[in-house]
């Protein structure tokens, strides 16, 4: 496995991807604990770099593993934050950056899953904003369904925005 990147502060490297299809649906993965999977959660594709790869590397890297989904036009960050959180065994404490990214292919790919991500994706679902402000789903980052709203209602914000630490 290659070695993961981390940041000054020694939190893990990670590029998420707000994936966007024609009809302004956002991709979310399904998660779940590997080893229970009534302990679940929707999330953005995404996960840490590798190497020496920027973060742009790392979120189509990843989005093509875990989506093969491969033809995207990626864009600014939209939101950056630091996040903590129990999982497989073990604490990640994470600073991600998430990507704005515009795709037409929306057929899903699992075959490039690592075998963690085999264990504990369940599937994928294009949802709506509406779905998703109306979801009573756990989805991370917790203020997803607003900080969509507002990106389909004023676009991109200028400059990224730093999203509330979250602690799980």
């Amino acid at each position: 496995m290659p070695a993961e990147a981390l940041s000054e502060g020694g939190l893990r490297k990670v590029a998420r991807v707000v994936l966007l299809d024609p009809e302004d649906r956002i991709l979310l993965l399904h998660g779940h604990e590997p080893d229970d999977p009534a302990d679940d959660w929707w999330f953005t594709p995404g996960g840490g770099l590798e190497g020496d790869e920027t973060r742009e590397q790392a979120a189509l890297r990843e989005l093509a593993e875990e989506t093969g989904i491969t033809d995207v036009e990626l864009g600014p960050v939209l939101w950056r934050r630091t996040c903590s959180f129990p999982f497989a065994g073990r604490r990640w404490d994470q600073d991600e950056w998430y990507y704005l990214a515009r795709t037409t292919q929306t057929a899903i790919d699992v075959t490039g899953l690592t075998d963690l991500e085999r264990r504990s994706v369940a599937g994928a679902h294009w949802w709506t904003c509406r779905e998703l402000t109306r979801s009573h789903e756990t989805v991370y980052p917790t203020r997803l369904a607003e900080l969509f709203r507002r990106l389909l209602d004023e676009g991109p914000p200028a400059g990224p925005v730093t999203l509330d630490t979250e602690i799980v």
